[in-house]
């Protein structure tokens, strides 16, 4: 398995285990209808890294900007528009849940896309979902 891949792999794993607790976990059968989801008034940046970034080293220090809305750590399906989770993708995969706005991620030489979601705090999107500019970098 490719280096890459297999830390997204373990991202993944370690992701649905840290985001386990405190509530269901979604599921295909629980998946609501996506036109019945609130509106959120929160608005999303990644702040760092810049788009275009050279990063070197083995992670990446990612840090979002939320406004208008907060990050709580609890799961829940009573949907608050100001409260939920970030989702991190990395190349269109999502590889963390974060109950923060900054984390290290682990990165190999290459080039990137990243991207971040607010969710609410089932974890499911928003309507209209609330999604950062993509960020693309590369590490050496």
């Amino acid at each position: 398995m490719r280096p890459k891949l297999l830390i997204l792999a373990v991202s993944a794993v370690a992701m649905v285990t840290a985001c386990g607790g405190g509530g269901a976990t979604p599921t295909a059968r629980t998946t609501p209808n996506p036109a019945t989801r609130p509106s959120s008034p929160a608005v999303l940046q990644i702040v760092s890294p810049v788009n275009g970034a050279v990063v070197t080293g083995s992670t990446v220090h990612v840090v979002v900007s939320l406004k208008n809305a907060t990050v709580v750590q609890l799961t829940s399906t009573h949907i608050q528009p100001d409260q939920g989770h970030v989702h991190l993708y990395l190349d269109n995969q999502l590889i963390y849940m974060a109950y923060q706005l900054a984390q290290d991620v682990p990165v190999h030489p290459g080039v990137y896309s990243l991207k971040a979601e607010f969710v609410a705090g089932d974890h499911f999107p928003f309507n209209p979902r609330v999604w950062s500019a993509v960020v693309v970098f590369t590490v050496r």
